[in-house]
């Protein structure tokens, strides 16, 4: 950090001195704006051991004030070298992401706000800036009006909130008197859906046996079949179906289950109908990648991650519903310390989902979606899939390399697989692969298993990854297959 600041710390009592934040604040903003510049620089990977960073950190609270000054230095000499970096261009891993300069300045103003929006009263601007700024993204992705958002930390939250809200609609006494009693609940995915939809019937009370995955055709999407014979056999077995969840982007291999075909179950079943399209959805943005979200506008609810492929900072999550009231009517309760003036003519947060406190989350993502418009933000998506399809293609024209899936975004499913190589042997090699490539600390990517078989996956989503540092891990992957 930049040496200018005062470090003295304060012993009287109030917060910081004003001119003393000013100062820091100043550093604070320059070491950002440094790192973002050179994050390149970084080893993507921590290169830490389990339990290296706390013991740098004392064992026992601190007893005296620190100054600003040191405490800004063990950030950069004790925290920092035990940081994956996501912001680095070659962070390929999962699903790359990026914390955008619009996003970070809305992330230090919400910050300084520190605005609570449970209520309409306690957050006004908050409460309608969320309204609006999630109204412009569906207008964005080209879902119909009928669909309200709400912003949740993550699509896990955003998953829990639909299902909890699928299981009101289903059995509306279980809020009161709980599932004691009341039929089992049945709630289907597929084999490939994200394991938040299994946690989400954990905490539901559904159970993990109350979760039942459908077999997936050929390119990993649910197969409409093989639901519409689950959900008689459950019937016929005294099961109360209630919920499907179909995938746009699938975590594994980013498949795109056939929504139009299971929202006509549903719908002929009188089932709810949410989908995940945590990642996928963002495509959406560009027109020609619309067709992602085909058949979504029959959904009951849908979730899109702002903070995956929208460059907001982690965590944004977008739950859009179609009957807000149902979720309402799950989650809505009211003592008397929260009762306002206003009552029923304006929308209090804290009653679509699990949290009373509510961040001003919405400030980042309406500040990313101002400063990139929907042509930037669909430029940025456009590049990523062109160079992730330019890297599935040199997979596809090498002989000792295979693709495990197609590659539907930006994400590239692939293994090396020389010819007489067994499929043990293959994970093994592919395995050490991975080990080699991420050790080396220019690029880091994930694995993943497809049909049991080892997988490497990288994905394209970071603003500040080109074509060159795609070409660069291409490079590194043959020598370390070939090493």
């Amino acid at each position: 950090m930049p040496e200018n600041a005062p470090h003295e710390p304060d012993l009287s009592p109030g917060d910081m001195p004003i001119e003393e934040f000013r100062a820091h604040g100043h550093a604070v903003v320059d070491w950002i704006a440094e790192y973002l510049g050179s994050v390149d620089e970084y080893p993507v990977l921590a290169r830490v051991a389990p339990g290296e960073i706390a013991g740098r950190l004392p064992r026992h609270a601190p007893e005296q004030p620190a100054g600003m000054r040191e405490i800004l230095e063990d950030f950069e000499h004790v925290l920092l070298p035990g940081m994956t970096h996501w912001n680095h261009p070659g962070f390929f891993a999962y699903f790359a992401i990026t914390g955008s300069g619009p996003g970070i300045l809305g992330e230090m103003l919400a910050a300084a706000l520190n605005n609570n929006a449970m209520l309409w009263r306690t957050g006004p601007a908050a409460t309608e800036l969320e309204e609006r700024s999630l109204d412009w993204l569906r207008q964005m992705m080209g879902l119909p009006a009928v669909f309200r958002g709400t912003i949740h930390d993550t699509a896990s939250i955003s998953s829990l909130t639909a299902i909890a809200a699928a299981r009101e609609a289903a059995l509306p006494d279980a809020r009161e008197a709980g599932l004691s009693g009341l039929p089992r609940l049945r709630l289907y995915c597929s084999e490939e859906a994200h394991s938040s939809i299994e946690k989400a019937g954990i905490t539901l009370g559904i159970g993990r046996a109350g979760t039942r995955r459908i077999a997936t055709d050929a390119e990993f999407r649910m197969d409409p079949a093989a639901l519409e014979a689950a959900i008689e056999e459950d019937l016929a077995a005294g099961w109360r179906p209630f919920c499907v969840v179909a995938t746009v982007g699938t975590t594994s291999t980013t498949s795109i289950d056939p929504v139009p075909e299971i929202a006509r179950i549903c719908r002929r079943r009188g089932l709810w109908l949410h989908v995940d399209a945590a990642y996928g959805g963002a495509a959406a943005v560009a027109p020609e990648f619309r067709h992602v979200l085909d058949g979504c506008d029959a959904a009951d609810s849908l979730v899109v991650n702002p903070h995956k492929w929208l460059f907001v900072p982690i965590d944004c999550s977008a739950l859009y519903v179609r009957d807000p009231e149902v979720v309402r009517r799950a989650f809505s309760i009211l003592p008397e310390y929260l009762v306002t003036p206003e009552g029923e003519s304006v929308t209090n947060l804290m009653d679509y989902g699990p949290a009373l406190g509510r961040r001003f989350r919405s400030l980042k993502l309406w500040m990313t979606l101002r400063y990139f418009g929907r042509e930037g933000i669909a430029e940025r998506i456009r590049a990523h899939v062109r160079v992730a399809r330019e890297f599935a293609a040199w997979i596809d024209a090498d002989e000792q390399w295979e693709r495990l899936a197609p590659t539907r975004f930006s994400v590239v499913v692939f293994r090396y697989r020389a010819a007489g190589m067994s499929d043990a042997g293959a994970d093994a090699w592919n395995e050490q692969i991975l080990e080699t490539v991420n050790a080396g600390g220019e690029v880091y990517l994930s694995h993943t298993r497809v049909h049991g078989r080892y997988a490497i996956r990288l994905a394209v989503g970071n603003l500040r990854t080109t074509q060159a540092h795609v070409q660069r891990a291409w490079d590194l992957l043959r020598a370390a297959a070939e090493s």
